[in-house]
């Protein structure tokens, strides 16, 4: 036996941060019960994400878009974890897309949350590339 067979091999960092593809699938889901409160607690945090980071992302133009899509990217992904199924990725997602069509609607006053400026631009588009990936 040489010394190269003894040690195991190296996982790179994505796997040892979020597990093999074979371990996800070994997981066991929640009971039904649970999964449909998660289901509703990650739409309700996917909505509420998506006016804090329309706001932030606006806040701190070159940082906050980051920010923004980091808790966005966060919040869809855990949902998929929680939950064990596509669907938790797409709770938050629909969430998401729903607050965000209210923030896009300009008031009647003519103020706007959403401007047509390069960050709300990539806000937009970025969370809806990242609840796509994550819900696929």
């Amino acid at each position: 036996m040489s010394k190269s067979d003894a040690t195991p091999p190296r996982r790179t960092l994505a796997a040892a941060v979020l597990g093999t593809r074979e371990e996800r699938l070994a997981e066991p889901q929640p009971p039904r019960a649970a999964r449909i409160g998660a289901y509703v607690l990650f739409f309700l945090l996917g909505a509420a994400v998506s006016v804090c980071g329309s706001f932030v992302q606006a806040l701190w133009p070159p940082v906050g878009v980051l920010l923004a899509l980091a808790a966005t990217g966060a919040t869809f992904y855990g949902g998929l974890r929680v939950t064990g199924t596509r669907l938790g990725a797409g709770a938050p997602a629909a969430g998401w897309f729903l607050a965000m069509l209210l923030l896009i609607v300009p008031r009647p006053e003519g103020d706007n949350v959403l401007w047509s400026n390069a960050t709300s631009l990539a806000w937009l588009f970025a969370g809806s590339v990242l609840g796509v990936i994550c819900a696929t």
